[in-house]
């Protein structure tokens, strides 16, 4: 554990962002990328708007900020991880993109950096074929929103050594979360159970069975959830919730991983949830308006 004091982050949107908050606050120096400087820069802005909310309600002082983001470094790109003990990847849920991310990092990062990822269904082991160190990968499967979601899931690759899932576990420790061993299968644990739950939610929408809004009211009171699972798909993205039900259908081979019609025909359209203002929900006024086909 005491061998790790920098942390790359691989990806300055929601979910990279909130992974490099969670270890600045538990002390680690991190090292922000993206595709370029402005977008890194980008992210740790957010990370201070966030932060800045937080002051404003009492619940962090105004030092304990300028601590934080003083242990966030933007940087132009993933060649100036070199010194990062372990690298988080936490970008698109794509195989193309992560394989071809991971093959850059193999190359630039220092011999014995930890390459972590952030995937939420993909292949660890697949993942890791796509390096020479392959024993030195493992999955982090952090929840959304990452600063305040206790969860990481810890997957190991056939190839992961015991030695680099003792670190990410500890590491996970370190940032306060409670870390779940899980085996490398299509959608791991949280999304083997979740996703066809939301994709079962779609499709009784799409039959005409309940409307959205029924579908999320009932799911709520009827069995204690937080929040609808339609209004959970919003959230995480329609576009994610696609990509992992393709994984679970490729890799399972079962014919309940299915993704429902209407999830396809909303990502064709370009209705990812919240962050295109449109999903299940309208987003473009302060309360969100469930929409009806």
């Amino acid at each position: 554990m005491s061998s790790i004091h920098t942390i790359g982050v691989l990806g300055a949107g929601q979910m990279g962002a909130g992974i490099a908050q969670t270890a600045a606050q538990a002390d680690f120096s991190v090292k922000l990328a993206d595709r370029d400087l402005a977008t890194a820069e980008q992210g740790k802005s957010k990370i201070g708007a966030q932060l800045k909310k937080l002051v404003e309600k009492g619940k962090m002082d105004a030092a304990t900020v300028e601590k934080i983001l003083s242990k966030i470094q933007p940087v132009e790109s993933s060649a100036q991880f070199k010194g990062c003990e372990l690298v988080i990847e936490a970008a698109t849920e794509n195989p193309a993109l992560k394989f071809k991310l991971f093959q850059d990092l193999d190359a630039v990062c220092d011999p014995n950096t930890i390459l972590a990822t952030n995937t939420s269904s993909i292949s660890i082991t697949l993942i890791a074929s796509q390096t020479k160190r392959p024993s030195l990968v493992a999955g982090m499967h952090f929840m959304n929103p990452v600063p305040i979601m206790k969860l990481v899931e810890g997957i190991r690759g056939i190839q992961t050594s015991d030695e680099t899932f003792a670190i990410v576990k500890s590491v996970s420790e370190k940032m306060g979360k409670t870390f779940v061993s899980v085996k490398d299968i299509p959608g791991f644990a949280v999304n083997r159970i979740l996703m066809p739950m939301i994709n079962e939610a779609i499709q009784t929408v799409y039959e005409g069975i309940a409307t959205v809004e029924d579908v999320d009211t009932a799911m709520m009171l009827g069995t204690n959830q937080p929040m609808g699972p339609l209004t959970l798909a919003d959230f995480i993205g329609l576009d994610t919730c696609l990509a992992i039900m393709e994984v679970l259908h490729q890799g399972l081979g079962d014919s309940k991983y299915r993704p429902s019609p209407l999830l396809r025909q909303l990502v064709t359209a370009g209705w990812f949830g919240r962050k295109t203002k449109k999903g299940f929900y309208d987003y473009k006024s302060e309360t969100p308006v469930p929409l009806r086909w």
